[in-house]
């Protein structure tokens, strides 16, 4: 596919909206903006509704966008990284390193980005914002400037760190790292609209709440707290264009605006999708590989830990000793995606992602279950046991011991790998009767 043709094929029309046409006196700026990654370095590709975004096909996307439009200014509400799962500081890492050379013009801090510290989120010097920060960690404002048609365009982008959210206020005695007083934000915009400034404001907050703390007057593009995938319409609150994106990355905004005198008079929104037909920058093919090559290491490193520290037998006994007594049961399940679950890992070379192989093993993480693919092949793929819980107990006893699982409802079994974030399309009373037994 020419790349200059991905932005034609995956995305949604635009859409018109303001009072006043374009005319001779106005100028026109593209506003590239994004909310939330949410530490999702690129997608599960478990399926293909949830196979979207991803940093190397943002980077075409972007790329793309610069080559036909290169006074472009490209934004991001923050949320970039998070700390809830094992591999989630190394992707962190690869994912400030990767915004690194993606050259966003300003990105807002939320409380996220300093879950590993503000020393590794500085640590690849992006364009952040926070404006009511007291250190000197990160900048009160970013000034973006574009000269198009002879007309200078100045754009102020400020930041408001929700100070009721700071995790700071609950430690005993923590000392706190931005101030409360949104006055004084209300202040700098104002100054800057005085300057002629296009102002821009994000908040991980509703427009609600930012509605009772903040007067918008001063603010032109207001962008709130993501919503969850995907992107809201924008709409006009008073003279404040207030967008919502989207979260996990899996979607760009983009606008079209009509300027003048630095106010925006009208507005074309198009939401940019980044599927698997959208192809990977080879500019990030380097960072990939390292990012891979770190992630197998990691897990070799969590292997040889887990060798030292396992002792005693395995509570697991794998398919073939399952199939002894339930052979009926066994061949249905060898005819489900069940069966072949650790072949679709490697298909997409994550068979060493921690975070990809727990669904599609036996007992990872846990004692005596899978460790990799050499020391615990019987444990590879979706088996008997990651429904129905460890089996030895029940197979020594001829089957008079109930399995750990025994009384766990349907519901229960699936909602252990088939959430939201990986099974978006999940329905029970629809996948069950694939491997009902």
């Amino acid at each position: 596919m020419n790349p200059l043709k991905t932005i034609l094929v995956v995305s949604a029309v635009f859409l018109f909206h303001g009072l006043f046409p374009a005319c001779a006196n106005t100028v026109p700026l593209t506003v590239i903006y994004s909310g939330n990654l949410d530490g999702e370095l690129e997608p599960c590709g478990c399926s293909d509704e949830g196979n979207l975004g991803g940093i190397k096909r943002r980077t075409t996307i972007l790329d793309d966008i610069r080559d036909q439009s290169p006074d472009a200014v490209v934004v991001s509400a923050g949320g970039l990284i998070t700390s809830a799962g094992t591999n989630d500081f190394l992707k962190s890492v690869y994912i400030l390193k990767a915004f690194s050379m993606l050259n966003y013009d300003a990105i807002g801090v939320q409380w996220q980005d300093l879950n590993y510290g503000a020393s590794l989120a500085t640590q690849n010097k992006l364009p952040w914002v926070a404006s009511n920060w007291i250190e000197s960690d990160f900048a009160r404002s970013r000034t973006i400037t574009r000269t198009i048609g002879g007309n200078n365009i100045v754009i102020q982008f400020f930041t408001w760190l929700d100070p009721e959210s700071s995790p700071t206020r609950q430690m005993p005695g923590g000392k706190p790292v931005v101030y409360d007083d949104i006055g004084k934000l209300a202040d700098q915009l104002r100054a800057a609209k005085k300057q002629q400034a296009l102002t821009v404001l994000t908040a991980a907050l509703p427009l609600e709440v930012l509605q009772e703390q903040l007067m918008l007057d001063a603010v032109d593009i207001l962008v709130v707290r993501a919503a969850y995938e995907v992107y809201g319409e924008p709409k006009k609150v008073g003279n404040t264009l207030v967008l919502e994106p989207g979260s996990r990355g899996m979607r760009l905004g983009r606008l079209e605006l009509s300027l003048e005198k630095n106010h925006i008079k009208s507005w074309k929104h198009e939401i940019i999708s980044m599927p698997g037909s959208v192809p990977d920058a080879p500019r990030m093919s380097g960072w990939y590989d390292e990012y891979n090559a770190k992630v197998k290491e990691d897990y070799l490193e969590r292997v040889e830990l887990r060798k030292q520290r396992e002792s005693g037998e395995s509570p697991f006994i794998g398919e073939e000793q399952c199939k002894t007594c339930h052979a009926k049961q066994h061949a249905i399940w060898q005819e489900s995606q069940h069966a072949i679950a650790f072949e679709d890992l490697e298909a997409v070379k994550k068979s060493f992602d921690p975070e990809c192989i727990q669904c599609h093993v036996v007992g990872f993480n846990k004692s005596g279950g899978y460790v990799d693919l050499n020391i615990t092949p019987h444990l590879m793929n979706v088996q008997c046991e990651n429904c129905h819980g460890a089996g030895k107990e029940h197979a020594l006893s001829g089957g008079k011991k109930p399995v750990a699982n025994k009384n766990w409802p349907k519901e229960q079994m699936c909602g252990q790998c088939h959430v939201q974030k990986h099974s978006p399309s999940f329905q029970l009373d629809q996948y069950w009767p694939k491997i009902a037994h």
